[in-house]
């Protein structure tokens, strides 16, 4: 070799050798930029199809084989008024019937005296308990998050270990699945054993499944049943709804979050909620768990801790079943649009109430759950087609989707209650309309209550036969805008076009409720 390579050679050996270094250096000196990307492996999914026979061992074999990584969760919380004396669901609301449910110590308040004497004042504490099971050795946990929404302190207890708590805290959590992911703080010694992730797209109605959770504080209580039915719509927040394995396994107060078992031992579901009555806190049969696969897609976005939806800003209804021809439809499919709020994604493309969407990004829509489904699984700032049928007149509109904020949606409805309160001096129309309507004329005064927009005019529902038609569909306070795409003034207007509506057919309103306009189809009987 000449000395000019030589040379060469060392000099390029010399700044390899240089850049090591440095890049070593950096890393101890935490001068390198570190990723901010945080992932968790997805367990495997087996989705091999269930065969075989069930025998006297099978049960037994599941219990002993799966058992260990079901834990208990323990967790303590800031106390609200109402958790002081009702479980979740509480109140004597119709709510009770879907129980989401706490074990044992759930709504007791925490007010013990410190030291001698006078009692120190001290903040109202709530303790509850559920379940979780393990998904990884580095410690992750899954659960629902009602067990551990709010809580200020997660104590996890392991199969074999009652008596050793070990802290944890909250990943990440979605209201909309009732999903959390926690991790352990503070790890035992030995390796953690991992939950075995089932197809739940593959099971059906008669299915036999294991339960394994901490009811009434019973821990590690093991239960059997069968999937009673699959894709229940189950409300998880207001007017949005998750579709659920129903399940007559007993599960009761503290199995939430626990793992709900195929046949092989693999996880195909989490216990979420129950249905009670008045005559009893605890199992009657029906169950509910949120499908695996759900929370498994979730994983990588409750390891981040932020889950990201899309939303295109409307409210759909089920087609009527019975006119739907109506609309222009051949077949009842499609979502029909009641609401299109201002200013959203929706409303900017030209979407009103009263339109069908038939298509969502080239895909066809059979249910307005199918179409909920596609749009919240959208990436925000995607632009869409979609198709639409208005006036028996088929449109395509392009829609940017947004990102769903769930907590604002939530607010948003609550805030958006009509108002009850008439107040003023009115002669209402008491004239049969087929509808089990009564209707007045919208005083400005009213339209100032109502907040409607300038100039807006039309007849206000003041009273709605429970036994007629428009009962669940209408209410007081709405105000009937058009009616069949014909606009009305007053209550005149709107009783002589409701009377042109045969009977066994809809009457397709435009409705003023809420400060915002809505669509609703009323058959006329």
């Amino acid at each position: 070799m000449s000395t000019r390579k030589t040379t060469l050679f060392y000099f390029l050996l010399t700044i390899v050798a240089s850049l090591a270094v440095g890049m070593v250096i950096a890393s101890r000196l935490d001068l390198a930029p570190a990723s901010s990307a945080q992932t968790i492996a997805v367990p495997a999914m087996n989705s091999a199809p269930l065969t075989g026979a069930v025998n006297a061992d099978t049960f037994r074999n599941i219990a002993k084989a799966s058992t260990p990584m079901v834990v208990n969760i323990r967790t303590e919380m800031k106390a609200k008024a109402n958790e002081l004396t009702d479980f979740f669901g509480g109140g004597g609301s119709q709510d009770d019937l879907f129980r989401r449910f706490f074990g044992p110590g759930g709504g007791q308040q925490d007010d013990q005296p410190q030291g001698r004497g006078r009692r120190q004042p001290r903040e109202p504490k709530t303790q509850a308990a559920g379940t979780g099971f393990i998904i990884s050795k580095d410690g992750f946990i899954i659960t629902n998050n009602h067990v551990v929404e709010e809580a200020t302190k997660i104590e996890v207890f392991l199969y074999g270990d009652d008596d050793t708590p070990y802290s944890a805290k909250l990943i990440g959590h979605d209201q909309l699945t009732d999903s959390a992911l926690i991790e352990l703080v503070d790890k035992p010694k030995g390796a953690l054993p991992e939950a075995k992730f089932g197809d739940s797209s593959q099971i059906a109605p008669g299915d036999w499944v294991m339960a394994i959770g901490n009811p009434f504080g019973y821990a590690h209580t093991v239960t059997v049943g069968v999937v009673s039915a699959t894709g229940r719509p189950f409300t998880t927040v207001p007017n949005r709804n998750n579709d659920m394995i129903q399940t007559d396994a007993a599960i009761n107060p503290g199995n939430s979050g626990g793992p709900l078992l195929n046949v092989r031992g693999e996880v195909i579901g989490m216990n979420t909620a129950i249905i009670t009555n008045a005559r009893s806190e605890g199992n009657i049969g029906i169950g509910f768990a949120v499908p695996i696969n759900t929370v498994r897609e979730l994983l990588p976005q409750l390891r981040v801790g932020k889950i990201t939806r899309g939303r295109i800003g409307v409210s759909v209804l089920p087609v009527p079943r019975e006119a739907f021809e109506d609309f222009g439809l051949k077949d009842r499919k499609g979502a029909l649009v009641a609401q299109v709020p201002a200013g959203g994604p929706a409303a900017k493309a030209g979407i009103e109430p009263g339109d069908v969407i038939t298509e969502y990004n080239g895909r066809p829509i059979a249910t307005q759950d199918e179409l909920v489904k596609m749009v919240i699984a959208t990436k925000p700032g995607t632009s869409v087609p979609i198709k639409i049928l208005r006036n028996r007149q088929e449109k395509t509109m392009h829609v940017t989707v947004e990102e769903l904020d769930l907590e604002a949606e939530q607010q948003q409805t609550r805030g958006g209650r009509g108002n009850n309160d008439r107040g003023d001096n009115q002669t209402d129309q008491h004239e049969p309309t087929g509808f089990g309507l009564t209707l007045d004329n919208v005083t400005p005064s009213m339209a100032r209550r109502l907040r409607m927009p300038s100039g807006q005019t039309g007849a206000v529902i003041t009273d709605v036969d429970p036994d007629g038609p428009a009962a669940g569909a209408l209410r007081q306070t709405d105000v009937i805008l058009s009616v069949n795409g014909r606009a009305v003034s007053s209550a005149a207007d709107a009783k002589r076009e409701l009377d042109r509506v045969q009977t066994n057919h809809l009457a397709q309103l435009r409705v003023w409720r809420g400060e915002q306009e809505i669509f609703v189809p009323v058959k006329k009987e």
